[in-house]
């Protein structure tokens, strides 16, 4: 490697460094602020903290290494271009292309790097992270409940008075809803004196012990008029014990999707397997749904039956009955077509979901590809935009980079987003943003390597002085 080489590489590394870490320290902040519910007064030690944060940090890089390269690229050759070393270079019959290539080279080796973290240590530090968050409720079933406020654990929403004991584990003043039916509305409110909270790390099994309390069952009546009184049971108990499982706690699992977005955890390879047994099953789904609906709607029919006898259908078959028989007949018609729509709609989202969850997986599979090519994309919009604007340091190349990038983001976010909905391919979705900078890139390296600035302002004032010159008389003229 010639100096040259070292002195820029040396350059973009210290620069790369430093945003990367500081980058990385705010999204951590961001991280810390997202989970600040699970993290607030849970009586968590400052171990256990660190060790939720490490395990949650992997899955930042692909939003900080982009980001990283592009600002640090901006930053060395812009510093390069305002302190004229560019010219010397010039000068010395090195061209812009030529200081890129060693560069160049290791950008190509990050972008590999940056592949094989987000195939191998992101999903299994994805694992991780999920399986601590629920060890900690395990260790610490008391963080999943709040003081003074109702806390969503599973089908019980709990408030606690008051929590004692060297976890939290003894509860004063209980009050628990359980929702039981979603169709009636019917609740179920429970109201003990105390509880203790009992778990086992081998276990995902929480068992809440409750003493010395009420039980009050709502009692939904037949008859409709009557269920304006509002009727409910009431029982006593000295010892009442449920049983909540953890896998539903919202301290463990707050997001919806660690649960199902398993693709998360990862690598091409599985992902490519689940893939395949996903869309066996669909096809399997799809297969028996209309098997099924075909036997039960009576759709089925016989293509080899003669043309006379399909006439047969076609006469008014209502005017063999009655008038009071014809009404039964088509009320009976409408109840069935009615839950014929009802069970088609239900199987329409029951195959939309599952195509929601092929498509997520093939969604993981090209973000571990697309944030290889990223950082390579945003080394070539970075590098040349910093020799054209010839500026270092965090001002403009601040803005240059945010602007970017958040361009960038919004719509690789908004193209998963539509993909996950089948509106468009995950292909389509996951390479939409960098299709779109593809071009900028190519544009600005075009530019940068020509010696042309980001605007070409003669291109747009020297029309307007020509139109003025054939509007507007000259002074010669006039005399």
């Amino acid at each position: 490697m010639k100096i040259l080489d070292r002195y820029i590489l040396k350059s973009f590394l210290t620069t790369f460094t430093s945003v990367f870490v500081i980058l990385l320290l705010i999204f951590i902040l961001q991280t810390v602020w997202l989970f600040i519910a699970e993290l607030a007064g849970k009586d968590l030690d400052f171990v256990l903290i660190v060790k939720f944060l490490l395990f949650k940090m992997p899955s930042l890089v692909p939003l900080v290494l982009p980001l990283s390269v592009l600002l640090a690229s901006i930053m060395t050759f812009g510093s390069l271009a305002e302190n004229y070393e560019f010219a010397a270079m010039k000068s010395a019959g090195i061209s812009l292309q030529r200081s890129m290539r060693g560069l160049t080279f290791f950008i190509i080796l990050l972008s590999f790097c940056a592949f094989f973290f987000a195939n191998n240590v992101i999903p299994y530090a994805e694992y991780k992270f999920i399986n601590f968050r629920r060890s900690i409720a395990q260790m610490k079933p008391a963080m999943a409940i709040a003081e003074g406020q109702f806390s969503d654990v599973g089908l019980y929403n709990i408030k606690v008075e008051k929590k004692s004991g060297p976890n939290g584990n003894f509860l004063t003043g209980v009050t628990i809803h359980k929702k039981v039916n979603d169709y009636d509305g019917s609740k179920n409110v429970i109201k003990a004196k105390t509880g203790e909270l009992v778990s086992s790390e081998n276990s995902n099994i929480l068992q809440l012990i409750l003493r010395d309390g009420f039980y009050y069952e709502d009692i939904i009546p037949k008859k409709y008029e009557d269920r304006n009184k509002m009727p409910f049971a009431k029982s006593s108990f000295k010892r009442y014990v449920i049983n909540i499982d953890l896998t539903k706690l919202k301290s463990a699992d707050s997001d919806e999707d660690l649960v199902k977005d398993t693709d998360k955890m990862l690598n091409i390879k599985e992902l490519l397997i689940t893939i395949d047994s996903l869309n066996t099953d669909y096809q399997k789904d799809v297969t028996s749904i209309a098997d099924n609906s075909f036997v039960r709607n009576g759709l089925a029919f016989n293509a080899s039956k003669p043309a006379d006898e399909s006439k047969k259908f076609k006469q008014n078959i209502l005017s063999n009955y009655s008038v009071q028989e014809q009404a039964n007949l088509l009320r009976v018609a409408s109840s069935s077509i009615t839950s014929y729509n009802f069970s088609v709609e239900s199987y329409k989202n029951e195959l939309f979901g599952k195509t929601e969850n092929i498509n997520e997986h093939w969604i993981a599979v090209y973000d571990k590809l697309v944030i290889a090519f990223a950082c390579l994309l945003m080394f070539f919009i970075g590098a040349p935009l910093g020799a054209i604007i010839r500026k270092g340091g965090l001002g403009l190349p601040i803005v240059f980079a945010v602007t970017i990038f958040i361009l960038f983001h919004f719509i690789n976010t908004f193209g998963k987003k539509v993909a996950q909905e089948n509106e468009i391919t995950p292909f389509m979705g996951c390479w939409l943003s960098s299709m779109v900078l593809l071009p900028l890139a190519i544009l600005l390296t075009y530019r940068a390597t020509n010696d042309i600035g980001l605007i070409n302002l003669d291109n747009i004032t020297v029309p307007i002085q020509k139109l003025f010159q054939k509007i507007l008389p000259t002074k010669s003229e006039e005399n």
